[in-house]
């Protein structure tokens, strides 16, 4: 029987030809099952991971000025006032809020305060951004005036007329202290107070990250005895994935005026102010 010749340097020819190629099939099946699995890294969680107490987070020194008729109060009772009352919550670290209710003979003042932190269940989307969207829909729905161009006047444009009534298409001025927009016939509308210019509804600066004001009020009825004056300030402002609300209403009573909106305001803004410093600590 004839055999087969056997050449060495063949056989290892054949085999280093052999490992190359499966050592090359290995290297391109790692290298694309690699390019598969590339993913874009998640969103930035949001600054804030918990909330203040909101009930310790107003100062005794704060809460005497915006309710002035608890010192009037036996120690118990004032004390009882100025602990307020916590919101119900089953997730401290999402929501929080907390309110206080003060009484005199002139009627009837309310502060509420509200804090929540947002969180966002899509990975690609932050937690800021999440709360830039639900603050823009909190503004949204104050119906707040629109900014005021401040853009040049074109060159040979009519100047303003100085004789006493307004230019031609040029709108009347709305008198000091009218409402700034009608409201439906349910609700109140939104007014510029007492205090005339500069107290409307508005946007504001220096507070957070964004922040606005609104205030409704509604004037004595017809009837006194049934209705009485009511004047709500509205503070909102947001930082980082925090949004931050608070409410301060006062209630004349039925022989009162309607309460002062410049004092409201006021006092409402500087609460703010003390809030915004908390969460950036």
């Amino acid at each position: 029987m004839q055999r087969k010749a056997y050449v060495p340097g063949l056989a290892l020819l054949v085999a280093l030809v052999s490992g190359c190629s499966a050592a090359s099939g290995t290297d391109s099946s790692a290298t694309d099952s690699k390019a598969g699995d590339t993913k874009a890294a998640p969103a930035p969680p949001g600054k804030y991971r918990t909330l203040p107490e909101p009930c310790r987070a107003v100062s005794k020194s704060v809460l005497k000025g915006m309710l002035p008729g608890a010192a009037a109060l036996p120690e118990a009772d004032a004390a009882k006032e100025y602990a307020g009352t916590a919101d119900l919550t089953y997730d401290t670290d999402r929501r929080v809020g907390c309110r206080w209710k003060d009484e005199t003979a002139e009627g009837v003042r309310r502060l509420t305060v509200d804090f929540e932190r947002v969180v966002s269940y899509d990975p690609a989307v932050s937690d800021d951004d999440t709360a830039k969207a639900l603050y823009g829909k909190k503004e949204t729905a104050a119906n707040l005036p629109a900014p005021q161009s401040s853009a040049p006047v074109p060159s040979g444009s009519a100047t303003p007329s100085t004789s006493g009534s307004p230019a031609p298409g040029t709108p009347s001025a709305t008198p000091s202290g009218s409402p700034a927009a009608a409201g439906t016939p349910s609700s109140p509308s939104p007014s510029t107070g007492t205090g005339g210019a500069g107290l409307q509804p508005r946007r504001l600066s220096g507070l957070g990250d964004a922040a606005f004001l609104n205030e409704v009020s509604s004037p004595l009825g017809s009837d006194a005895g049934t209705e009485a004056g009511r004047r709500t300030v509205s503070v909102v402002f947001r930082t980082s994935n925090a949004i931050v609300t608070i409410e301060y209403t006062a209630q004349s009573a039925a022989s009162a005026a309607v309460p002062d909106s410049k004092e409201l305001q006021e006092q409402a803004q500087a609460l703010a102010g003390k809030l915004v410093e908390q969460f950036s600590e």
